[in-house]
């Protein structure tokens, strides 16, 4: 009997610049300095049609304008604490779309007292509610999206370098983060035969909303601009442009992996 080589399936060349016919969600814009938003204008640039979600009504009007500046087909709420709502989001892109080929979680959260205390002082709620927000919601995330996936995707998530190595001050995001980076690799052991991807995407520090409730994160800011080796800090559009390329066919086996957007700054001891 004659041995066959595993087949390979053939890459269209001609998809691996473009994102033009797909369909995305992006979680997680607050306002136009949001790691989110800076993904929004490069996956749409590229040429897909997204769907954004906004935090409450007091966020609304922050984020309807970029939601109307990268044409977004549809804008709902998400409170991933709130009950139902991650569902309703869902069933609306379902009756909209009927699939969907990629989807962006950038939202993080831990109460402040317990953010801003020793990881020896958390309390158990505190913790409770930054891995609910932070890691479990990701996981709710793929468990709605991938049944809409029918020809495979890409799921992103947001981690940190505090995942990997204890940064002063990050403190009890980095256990979450920690977890969350595992939660992607498990998911895409799981998603794989599905033909779907899962990234955590690592960026440098970067001047978020988010960012700004970490104490000192000024000093922080400054140290990495300082030793990054491309000498500069990342920007939203930095990272935007990273995921729109590992959205495309060109990043099909590409999967599991935590993968750094820092100027090289990860590198360094």
């Amino acid at each position: 009997m004659m041995h066959q080589e595993p087949r390979t399936a053939m890459l269209d060349f001609t998809k691996l610049r473009t994102l033009e016919g797909k369909k995305g969600l992006v979680i997680g814009i607050a306002n136009d300095k949001s790691i989110a938003f800076g993904c929004a204008k490069a996956f749409r640039y590229y040429g897909a049609e997204l769907a954004v979600t906004y935090l409450n009504e007091k966020a609304k009007p922050y984020v309807e304008p970029l939601a109307r500046q990268i044409e977004a087909s549809l804008v709902m709420p998400l409170d991933v604490q709130v009950e139902g709502q991650m569902n309703a989001l869902f069933d609306a892109i379902r009756e909209r779309w009927g699939r969907l080929d990629f989807a962006l979680h950038a939202i993080a959260f831990a109460p402040k007292e317990d953010l801003h205390g020793r990881v020896l002082d958390c309390s158990a709620q505190g913790f409770h509610v930054a891995m609910g927000v932070s890691c479990y919601s990701f996981i709710q995330m793929a468990r709605l999206a991938a049944p809409l996936m029918t020809n495979g995707g890409t799921l992103f998530t947001m981690s940190y370098y505090g995942a990997e190595k204890v940064v002063e001050n990050y403190n009890i995001m980095g256990p979450v983060k920690a977890a969350l980076e595992a939660t992607v690799r498990y998911l895409a052991a799981e998603l794989g035969p599905s033909g779907i991807r899962v990234h955590a995407i690592s960026p440098g520090p970067l001047a978020t909303r988010a960012a700004s409730g970490i104490a000192h994160f000024d000093e922080l800011l400054n140290q990495a601009a300082k030793r990054a080796p491309a000498g500069r800090l990342v920007s939203i559009e930095d990272v935007g442009i990273a995921c729109a390329g590992l959205a495309t066919e060109g990043a099909r086996l590409i999967t599991g992996d935590t993968l750094y957007v820092d100027g090289g700054l990860h590198v360094l001891a």
